[in-house]
């Protein structure tokens, strides 16, 4: 039965990185119908959202404003009115010069059910990853937060600077790089040392983390010379000093790059992990979608496959894909494995045999390069003319091990356990972020995820698809898929030499060393 009004979760986001909201507000996106979100929350915690949830960006667009409050405040009510549970996901604390008072307003105005949950403020969360804690033992044991964005009128009717200067050990200002000069001019004039350290941190915990540090005396030419531009936290105050000491998250190996990850949403988040412990932000834009083959005559051909196990020597795995799927169509069709008692196993690179010694299976050999071409040659020995070898893979795989196969004098029987389509993708934000050039890296784990990204920006108005992606640093998980990148027109830079997602990101890792290598040993 459909609910009359639904209710409307106000949460916290937390200052940009995803992976500091909180349990409850991750569970407010969980049960979401729809959520409205803007730029200061992360995109990577709408891949927490149900399938189907509506998502409604109220932030700026290449065509379009940022939406008014006040239409964000009607647009909530309309949404609940309909029955729905709504999640408004606001970055970092809500109730922090957040607005959320005015949203909450007009819900209780309505009559609408709501909820709000805290975040972790950016005013202390932006300045611990630049390595400034906001209070410290020997420096300060109080803070005050206060905001800047106001005009110099404003500043001086609603603060208080002769009570306010020196009322705590530390200051932090939000969103007030404009009127930093005129801070920091109010707070030497009532009592501050000229000399007090000041930091500005932009887009902190964020791939865009940039920091100045200076003193209340240079501070307003430092950002003018550096063109340093909003949104930014500002921290006043001895505890800056820590920062030499304890800056961390700008020395990750990966900090400040952009990650472009194309793999299906189901295996995405191995990649986008790594990427992002490496304090890398990966951007998920999964253009491959793997499924179950729809066509009537392949499943009757899984079913009388499986239902003859007991003639197949051999079965052949060539991706984790391929076991996965094997599985589902054994439950399917009620087939236990032990039907397939006479044939050994072996399979293409670690992961498919680490797939396989999950579900109690021993694996006869890996090959000595993670391709198929490498498989027979560690099997060699042990395939027999007249053997039958069943080979559970993708609708897409390459032709080369069965020929092999049957070159050898071998039985294969090919069986498309799952399919490779191309994904229906509506991500604003990752074409914007390709148009201002801001994607770092793209990862390409096979050909597939190439030729559907091309198609993909091509049908969103990109009419050459390679340039967009020039200035990005393009990394393939191997050979194959190295050759249709460059049919495509792009410059792969970065190839391991086994086809792993782990030595995928450690080769990046490596490729953006050098990069900063040759940038420092220029300046």
């Amino acid at each position: 039965m459909k609910k009359e009004k639904g209710i409307v979760y106000l949460v916290g986001a937390g200052p940009g990185d995803p992976r500091l909201i909180t349990v409850r507000g991750l569970q407010c996106l969980k049960r979401s119908d729809v959520v409205v979100y803007d730029r200061l929350a992360s995109p990577r915690l709408l891949r927490h959202l149900p399938e189907g949830t509506e998502k409604i960006y109220v932030g700026k667009l290449p065509d379009r404003h940022t939406m008014k409050q006040e239409a964000i405040n009607q647009l909530l009510v309309d949404l609940a009115l309909q029955g729905k549970t709504v999640t408004r996901l606001k970055g970092g604390d809500p109730t922090i010069f957040g607005r959320v008072g005015e949203e909450a307003e007009l819900l209780r105005a309505n009559g609408i059910e709501f909820e709000i949950v805290p975040g972790i403020t950016s005013a202390i969360a932006v300045p611990a990853y630049a390595g400034i804690p906001v209070t410290h033992r020997d420096m300060a044991s109080s803070l005050s937060i206060v905001t800047g964005h106001e005009s110099p009128d404003k500043l001086d009717k609603s603060i208080y600077w002769d009570k306010v200067t020196n009322a705590t050990g530390t200051l932090i200002f939000l969103m007030g790089v404009a009127k930093v000069g005129y801070i920091a001019e109010q707070l030497i004039r009532h009592g501050k040392r000229a000399d007090t350290p000041i930091a500005l941190i932009r887009w902190g915990t964020r791939v865009e983390q940039r920091t100045i540090t200076g003193t209340l005396e240079s501070i307003e030419r430092i950002v003018k010379e550096a063109n340093f531009q909003p949104p930014a936290v500002i921290v006043v105050g001895d505890v800056v000093l820590q920062r030499e000491k304890l800056a961390w998250y700008e020395k990750k190996p990966l900090f400040g790059v952009r990650v472009l990850v194309t793999r299906a949403r189901a295996q995405s988040s191995e990649l986008a992990d790594l990427i992002e412990e490496l304090g890398g932000e990966p951007c998920e834009l999964p253009v491959i979608e793997i499924r179950e083959p729809r066509d009537e005559a392949k499943i009757e051909a899984i079913q009388s496959a499986l239902t003859q196990a007991e003639q197949f020597d051999w079965l052949l795995f060539t991706s984790v894909n391929g076991v996965e799927y094997f599985f589902r169509w054994l439950r399917r069709f009620g087939v236990d494995i032990r039907s397939f008692h006479r044939a050994r196993i072996a399979a293409v690179g670690p992961k498919t045999a680490e797939e396989l010694e999950i579900r109690g299976l021993t694996v006869r050999e890996l090959p000595a390069q993670y391709q198929a071409e490498g498989l027979l040659e560690s099997i060699a020995g042990e395939l027999q003319p007249g053997q039958k070898v069943l080979l559970p893979r993708g609708d897409l795989a390459r032709e080369v091990l069965p020929k092999e196969l049957a070159a050898m004098g071998l039985l294969p029987t090919e069986l498309d356990v799952y399919e490779t389509v191309l994904a229906d993708v509506q991500d604003e934000l990752a074409f914007e972020w390709i148009r201002e050039g801001v994607i770092h890296a793209v990862t390409f784990t096979s050909s597939s995820t190439v030729t559907n990204l091309m198609t993909i920006l091509r049908r969103n108005g990109f009419e050459d698809p390679a340039a967009a992606l020039s200035g990005a640093t393009i990394a393939s998980i191997g050979p194959l898929t190295s050759k249709t990148a460059r049919e495509h027109g792009l410059n792969v830079m970065v190839e391991p030499e086994k086809a792993t997602v782990e030595a995928l990101v450690e080769e990046l890792v490596r490729h953006q060393a050098s990069i900063r290598s040759r940038i420092e040993q220029s300046l």
